[in-house]
Parts: C-alpha cells; structure tokens; sequence
C-alpha cells in the first residue's frame, strides 16, 4: 500500500523533475540510513564497507531504477507506469537466461508473450510523445529493477539496505546538479520527507520483514496490489482515469502474472 502511494506525492507537488527527484531521494537516503543504524548501531560504517565490488556496481543501478521511477510518473499516467511495472517477473527472468544461465520454463514464456500483448495493447493508447517517453522509462525502470533482483539472486549476501541507501544519495547528487536551486516551501519539503521515507525507507522494510515468513510467490502475489493501487489513489484524489486500451492491456498483464504466480502458490501451500 505505501509503494502504492508513490504517484500520489508526484501528482501534488507543483515542482520540476529534478527538485522532486533530489529532495525525495535525499529523504529516501536518511530514511535507509535510519534503519540501517537502528538494525546495526556501531556497525552501520562496516554495512557499507562490506558491499564490496559487486554492491558498487549495483549502486548506480539502483540510482537508476528510482531516477526512471519518478520520471514515468511525471511523464504518463500511474496507470501506464504500473502496467510495464507488472512485468518484472519475466524481465527478470529474461535476465538471468541472460546472465546466470537459467533455464526458462515454459510458463513463463507462455505468460510473457500474454503479459507483452497486454502491453501492446496498453500502447495503443499512447498517443502523446510524453505518454510514449513515459512507456520507454518504465520500461527502463523495470529492466534495472529486475537486474537488482537477479544481482540478488546471484550474490545472496549482497547487503541491499546500505546499497539503496547508497542508489538514493547518488539519485540526490545527480538530480541536485540538474534541478534550478532554491529550496522548496514548508508544505512540499514535508510532502517529499514523507514521500521518501515511506515509499522508500518504510515500504522496503515491511515488505522485506514480510517476505520471511510467507513464500515469495505469495510476496510478490501482494506485491502487485501496487499494480492496482497507484491507479486507484490517483483516480480518487485527482481524477485520472486511464485509457480503455491502457485498462484492457493492465487486466491482460495482470492475468498473466497471476496466472504464473499460482504455480507457486499452489506448489507452498502442498
């Protein structure tokens, strides 16, 4: 529910890309930083020096990922954005058919080719450059999400805390060079504290506290109420409604997803 919220805070903050995209993640870096000194105390400094070479190439991954985040929403509708978002399970395991090696079963193949015509669909829709330029980031956005969760797969001892921590303060410093100046009003200072802290700080550590006690195909079975969510806050707060074809081609997606998830519901609970 909190990383459903995310398109919420963008649409009520009247200010450029990149003061939304500095301050938030500075905010998300302090929120990370908190709860990694609340976990280790005296040994938060040896957290981020155990990262190693591996956690430094996932930095600017994860930089990436939040950079692309914010931008989608700004440039389609949450709606879109949610509905490339909701392919992350066969991204990822293109990627480690890529990477790792692994072998593709068939059901994700048949539900990738269900979740890529749902996005076709949705596409069909995208008339406006900006809605176009909004498709292309999730896209990107989802493609550096997914090599996170394989670079987590194949590292298991990657600390992810300090190596978000890290994405975010350098999302900060890229967006801090690019933005106006100036230093936003009370109001939408404290709108972007909370929207940092809590889609960012507080939602990774529920749903990471979470995801050890239930199987991770019941995890990520929740995790697309995000998929759902975002466009529902958005229509009810400011009115947006998404295209038919970009509600035709999320229900697609959608079906393709739980479909493939079922498997691994079924195979927990026996």
């Amino acid at each position: 529910m909190l990383w459903s919220t995310a398109g919420v805070y963008v649409r009520l903050l009247d200010l450029d890309l990149w003061t939304v995209q500095a301050w938030r993640s500075l905010f998300a870096a302090l929120s990370l930083l908190v709860l990694l000194a609340a976990d280790r105390r005296f040994g938060t400094p040896r957290a981020f020096r155990s990262i190693g070479w591996k956690g430094l190439a996932a930095v600017p991954v994860s930089a990436a990922s939040m950079l692309c985040y914010v931008t989608a929403l700004r440039l389609t509708t949450v709606a879109n954005v949610m509905v490339v978002y909701a392919t992350v399970p066969f991204v990822a395991a293109g990627v480690a058919y890529l990477w790792l090696g692994e072998r593709i079963e068939r059901r994700v193949l048949v539900a990738s080719a269900v979740a890529l015509a749902g996005i076709v669909v949705m596409a069909g829709s995208a008339t406006e450059p900006d809605d176009i330029a909004g498709g292309a980031v999730s896209l990107l956005m989802t493609i550096t999400f997914s090599v996170l969760l394989v670079m987590v797969r194949r590292y298991p001892g990657l600390p992810m805390t300090p190596i978000n921590a890290l994405g975010a303060a350098l999302c900060a410093l890229i967006s801090w060079t690019l933005m106006p100046g100036g230093v936003p009003g009370v109001s939408d200072l404290v709108i972007l504290a909370v929207f940092g802290a809590t889609t960012t700080g507080l939602a990774y550590l529920l749903y990471l506290t979470g995801a050890r006690y239930i199987p991770s195909s019941e995890a990520a079975l929740i995790g697309l109420l995000d998929v759902v969510l975002g466009p529902f806050w958005v229509w009810l707060g400011f009115g947006e409604v998404p295209a038919t074809l970009a509600l035709v081609g999320g229900g697609i997606v959608l079906a393709a997803v739980l479909w493939y998830l079922a498997k691994g519901l079924r195979a927990a609970r026996a």
